[in-house]
């Protein structure tokens, strides 16, 4: 993940797709406050996804979707928004 600082940012996907080892793939664009703009990429592992049956059977059908990435101690943690 590119550098940012801890805090909650609120984010869409850009880009999703599913990783050679079965990780989800994530490009998250900022788009709110100072960092508006920036891309940052994820993989599954970092994906709060409590219908992980969704990203998993089709991580396109989250591209789009608006939600928070929370960044603790350097660590990031994606949340997309349900309806």
């Amino acid at each position: 993940m590119q550098f940012l600082p801890d805090g909650t940012y609120d984010v869409i996907v850009v880009d999703a797709d599913e990783a050679d080892d079965g990780d989800v793939h994530l490009e998250l664009a900022i788009t709110l406050g100072p960092f508006v703009g920036h891309v940052i990429s994820l993989r599954g592992r970092h994906v709060d996804d409590r219908n992980r049956s969704m990203t998993r059977s089709d991580p396109v059908a989250l591209l789009g979707v608006p939600g928070t990435l929370h960044v603790r101690d350097g660590v990031p943690s994606f949340r997309p928004e349900t309806t």
